[in-house]
């Protein structure tokens, strides 16, 4: 019976303790996704080793915009967006699973979660973005993430394979 009991009070604790990925962004409905994806003809590790370093961004992802620069606060930088406002994002720390996941927070109160993965593609790697449409995103805008996201992608192959 003392057993049954601690274990539900662990099951309760659990409960009442939420991950941070459960906290940051609380939404009321599941947001649509595509995932768009991109062969890169470099090894995964490689591929990997450059995306987890959140300085290179700025060498591909137009979007990361001019004066990506680290704050006091690890995996946390600020920048000026494409469209000259200024933006944060915070970075996964490097890892064993080659995730490049980071959250963008675009000074409007927003935040959006960019999730990435790079897997092995033989000898090569398959670079995986899945996009979210926000709420309040009209088609339009939708479209023209999904075209600024694979030019993106398009670029980030170009400098790696030219590496």
């Amino acid at each position: 019976m003392k057993k049954r009991w601690h274990m539900a009070l662990g099951i309760l604790l659990l409960l009442s303790f939420q991950t941070k990925a459960q906290t940051i962004k609380p939404t009321t409905m599941a947001l649509p996704a595509q995932t768009l994806s991109i062969t890169v003809l470099r090894p995964a590790d490689d591929v990997y080793a450059f995306l987890s370093a959140p300085a290179n961004f700025a060498s591909w992802a137009e979007g990361f915009g001019s004066r990506l620069k680290e704050t006091d606060t690890p995996g946390t930088w600020h920048f000026i967006m494409a469209n000259g406002k200024n933006a944060t994002a915070k970075f996964t720390a490097p890892n064993p699973f080659r995730i490049a996941d980071h959250y963008v927070y675009p000074g409007n109160g927003q935040e959006v979660y960019v999730p990435m993965r790079v897997l092995d593609n033989g000898p090569d790697s398959e670079v995986l973005f899945t996009l979210f449409r926000q709420p309040d995103m009209t088609d339009q805008m939708l479209a023209n993430d999904k075209a600024a996201v694979l030019r993106d992608l398009g670029n980030l192959k170009k400098v790696l394979e030219q590496r």
